[in-house]
């Protein structure tokens, strides 16, 4: 044990210890920045998904359907890390920079919305046909359907899948340590795997996973308050 703790790996730790609270909270900043620009995209277009198909409370020409489509399935299929190098002219021409944080939130917004949307469109689809057919025979425009009834409905479902989003970007983001993103992806990359640290490498792995159960439960939380059944139930 004595040998451990006068080990150049137990030394480097200390080095670096400081830096973890400011690299924690970049990744947090990280995620969160971009899981809200993630879903001010991805929401717009689950609920084109769903109101815009034949039958939809709005529908589009399918012309316009098949191009939606194509364009988020392409950009799921696309592996995170070859994104990542894609963007970079990108990020540079948005943020100045691709190296960094603030770099880093412009292809995780990129990989990020049409996942997002994805989601929105499945908690869309699970609102009740019944009561979409009854706010339009009482007259409900497809816009007072969209925001009166459709999101309302779905809104537990949209936290738990906005909640999934958000702890799928944050492993994005530990992932853009690659090129140069930060926080404790950069930790766990640069100062773990690339000087073979396995100290710092578990404890940076370690803060990631707490991250997410932090993530996981307010959002279970939040859903869980949302639920009309589970109010009624408790009261």
């Amino acid at each position: 044990m004595a040998e451990f703790f006068a080990s150049k790996d137990w030394q480097t730790f200390l080095d670096v210890l400081p830096s973890i609270p400011a690299e924690t909270w970049d990744t947090f900043y990280s995620t969160v920045v971009s899981t809200l620009f993630a879903l001010v995209i991805g929401l717009p277009l689950g609920v084109l998904l769903v109101t815009g198909e034949p039958g939809g409370v709005r529908p589009l020409p399918r012309w316009v359907m098949r191009l939606l489509n194509g364009v988020i399935n392409l950009l799921r299929s696309v592996p995170f890390l070859i994104l990542m190098i894609i963007v970079i002219p990108l990020s540079r021409l948005i943020v100045g920079t691709s190296i960094g944080t603030v770099a880093s939130i412009v292809p995780l917004v990129i990989a990020s919305f049409p996942f997002v949307s994805r989601l929105v469109e499945t908690s869309i689809r699970e609102v009740d046909s019944g009561v979409v057919e009854a706010a339009q025979s009482m007259g409900a425009t497809p816009l007072q359907i969209i925001t009166k009834v459709l999101i309302p409905e779905s809104m537990p479902s949209l936290i738990a899948n906005a909640t999934i989003a958000a702890t799928t970007i944050l492993g994005y983001g530990a992932m853009a340590g690659v090129i140069g993103g930060g926080g404790l992806g950069k930790v766990a990359i640069n100062y773990g795997y690339y000087r073979y640290n396995l100290v710092l490498e578990i404890f940076a792995t370690a803060l990631l996973v707490v991250l997410v159960q932090v993530l996981q439960s307010i959002g279970t939380r939040l859903a869980t308050r949302c639920d009309k059944r589970v109010q009624k139930t408790k009261g």
